[in-house]
């Protein structure tokens, strides 16, 4: 075609890129490479970082809208390509602006949260990555330092020449909680922003889902089941059952054990949020399957059983195996 002139050379890139769609993996890493140079200049307070930051929430906002699947499956399956306190801001991101969009936040609202899950641990930056691997109690020292951490982010967001209020203020109460029991200020219900309350959730799920040295990761559905109880007494119960509601009882990504026998993971969402897309990647007698075999889970033979962990699960999963080109590397 190209030699009968058909298709000009200069739309072979168009082309390409049409046939090959954005990997949502590369986006995510990308945007938690150039956050991790970010955030230390950002505690140091060095100004003129907004338009770096508005462009790494961009990055994360894109990775969202190209598929969302994906970009929640990152939050299981690439917990290993950052250090964990920048790791946690972007999947924190993620699911906040997977939520948001839900609720129909406007474009405005949507970079003030993403920006604010970006930064919203900016307080202890140099404390996060000691307090991740210490398996001791945390001293005094260092619950003043975890309590503290909402209202120093705040600060250096300042010092870093930050001027925006409503972004501000959702760092500083993304640690309230509707009774009152938060912290810095134990500021209750209305008088928390609402912002704040999705960001506290969105936080909350991907601290328990995440590895950590002292313990092991919290499996996604009981994690969600935990957010769940809490709903009646701390977090905002709708926005609760809008977060359980986009992420599904089986969040994707998540490792499961079928009625046949079969492992899988969950790949996409189904017709409800009980019965989600699975594609099994270990057979019924444990042996891995050299070609995965999708599986619509309403039908009663491959009904999910149970939800495992990675390690009980012992699979080096190649994210583009499930999703394709968006998961590519």
């Amino acid at each position: 075609m190209v030699e009968r002139g058909f298709i000009e050379d200069s739309s072979l890139d168009t082309l390409k890129e049409y046939k090959d769609p954005p990997s949502v993996l590369r986006m995510l890493n990308e945007a938690a490479q150039r956050l991790q140079a970010a955030l230390p200049a950002l505690a140091a307070g060095t100004n003129g970082l907004r338009g770096e930051l508005d462009a790494i929430a961009a990055l994360v906002g894109e990775a969202v809208a190209t598929n969302a699947d994906v970009a929640v499956a990152c939050i299981l399956h690439n917990q290993q390509a950052v250090a964990y306190e920048v790791r946690h801001c972007i999947d924190t991101a993620v699911v906040a602006q997977t939520v948001a969009l839900a609720l129909k936040k406007s474009p405005d609202e949507l970079r003030t949260l993403t920006l604010a899950a970006l930064t919203m641990n900016l307080g202890m930056l140099g404390h996060q990555q000691r307090l991740h691997g210490d398996t001791a109690p945390l001293s005094e020292a260092d619950k003043r330092i975890v309590r503290e951490h909402p209202q120093v982010s705040a600060v250096l967001l300042r010092r870093a020449g930050i001027e925006d209020n409503d972004w501000i203020a959702c760092v500083l109460a993304h640690h309230e909680n509707e009774d009152g029991s938060g912290y810095p200020l134990g500021k209750a219900g209305a008088a928390i922003p609402e912002l704040a309350k999705l960001l506290a959730l969105a936080d909350r799920y991907c601290a328990r889902v995440s590895e950590r040295r002292y313990r092991k990761p919290m499996l996604p559905n009981q994690a969600l089941r935990d957010i769940l109880l809490e709903a009646r007494s701390t977090l905002d119960a709708q926005i609760a059952s809008v977060l359980i509601r986009e992420l599904g009882i089986y969040p994707i990504g998540s490792y499961v054990r079928l009625l046949n026998g079969e492992v899988g993971v969950v790949a996409r969402k189904g017709l409800n949020s009980t019965a989600p897309w699975v594609e099994s990647v270990i057979g019924p007698r444990g042996a891995p399957l050299d070609v995965f075999l999708q599986r619509d889970t309403r039908g009663d033979l491959n009904g999910i059983r149970d939800v495992l962990s990675a390690t009980q699960v012992g699979l080096t999963l190649r994210m583009d195996r499930i999703w394709g080109r968006a998961a590519a590397l």
